[in-house]
């Protein structure tokens, strides 16, 4: 599984990765998380609101930060 935190840099976008982090710890799913901040790559995702989630090429989530429970059904737990 691939998941990719798409933002600037701001707060928000870091409290999203690091939720996203945590939730793949605790179900113990095997995942890569890769944090983009680069705004043309951003772009390129079809992503204008960040923070943004996106696992295995689907956006799952733009302009807010998820709960956890969202995340981890997304994750399939």
């Amino acid at each position: 599984m691939n998941i990719k935190v798409l933002g600037p840099g701001c707060k928000k976008c870091h409290e999203t990765e690091r939720l996203v982090k945590e939730v793949v710890r605790e179900i113990g799913c095997d995942a890569t998380v890769e944090y983009i901040t680069d705004i043309a790559k951003i772009a390129k995702y079809g992503v204008f609101s960040t923070p943004a989630i996106i696992i295995d090429g689907q956006i799952k989530s733009a302009g807010r930060i998820p709960a956890k429970q969202d995340i981890k059904s997304w994750l399939g737990k």
